[in-house]
């Protein structure tokens, strides 16, 4: 890769290893599994995909904030109170959230009340953002841009970890194509290059890649034995009535069997998978 001396992978035994609390880190053994839906809706609603989804059980949540939209009329998320939903989901129920940062300015407030600070595919060649999260303590997901190349890709996380970050997790999301069946075409042969040649934890987003739920589970269990280190899925109490992204939302009973049906990929390929614990019960909104 063109001058990517810190992504690089120097020997074979090389991997960084990424921690979103002392009980889950991606790069491990540990298959991990973040999930939960594209736009946070309301405290009752997160309440209920935390306690839904920690049982599976699912290692994190996440949950769109400030959301980049196609459209300007279209919703543009909760903003500050969807941070503050965010927060009180990861006090009460002990698990890390991520969510998306989309300018210089939202940092501060998102690092306070999150544990993972999530790039998008649009933002991935924001270098002025790149450069500031290269300042920040917390973890940062980095998707791959909508026509990205590889090499535009881990230069882009290149620009985080040469201004000081070394949390840097890569994320397959889809790529453009002709094709317009599915919203994107995942490229689950650039996980396996991104293996070979960086030393960095790989995720994959079958949601964002298929735009459609009943491709979702396939495409995840794909990406688990191609050596993805865990998965980001979009998942809604009611996916119909997601206020965006509704048709690639998985039901969170469907994500809970997504889970359980992984497990015998993870072992099959030397992984494993999170066990279930007692967890919390639900906080009434």
């Amino acid at each position: 890769m063109l001058n990517a001396k810190l992504a690089s992978l120097s020997s074979p035994d090389q991997q960084t290893i990424v921690n979103l609390s002392p009980q889950v880190a991606i790069g491990g053994q540990q298959i991990i599994v973040i999930a939960g839906p594209c736009t946070v809706e309301s405290q009752a609603q997160m309440e209920l995909v935390a306690t839904k989804l920690q049982a599976a059980p699912v290692q994190a949540i996440r949950g769109g904030v400030y959301k980049p939209r196609t459209s300007p009329y279209a919703f543009q998320g909760m903003g500050n109170e969807g941070l503050e939903i965010l927060d009180r989901v990861r006090s009460t129920y002990e698990t890390p959230v991520v969510t998306e940062v989309m300018a210089i300015s939202q940092i501060e407030a998102i690092a306070a009340h999150a544990d993972m600070l999530q790039v998008g595919s649009r933002n991935m060649q924001n270098f002025d953002l790149l450069k500031e999260l290269g300042q920040v303590n917390k973890p940062i997901l980095l998707k791959r841009g909508l026509a990205a190349t590889l090499e535009e890709f881990v230069m882009a996380a290149e620009y985080i970890l040469s201004h000081g970050n070394s949390q840097v997790v890569l994320c397959e999301r889809g790529i453009r194509s002709f094709d317009s069946y599915t919203r994107n075409v995942l490229d689950l042969g650039g996980v396996v290059v991104l293996k070979q040649l960086t030393h960095l934890p790989v995720i994959v987003d079958p949601s964002h890649a298929t735009g459609k739920r009943e491709l979702v589970a396939p495409l995840a269990k794909a990406a688990i034995a191609c050596g993805a280190d865990g998965l980001i899925i979009e998942c809604h109490p009611i996916p119909e009535e997601s206020v965006s992204d509704a048709r690639q939302a998985l039901s969170l009973e469907a994500m809970v069997q997504l889970v359980h049906e992984l497990q015998p990929v993870a072992t099959a390929v030397g992984r494993t998978m999170a066990k279930v614990s007692k967890q919390p019960e639900l906080v009434a909104a």
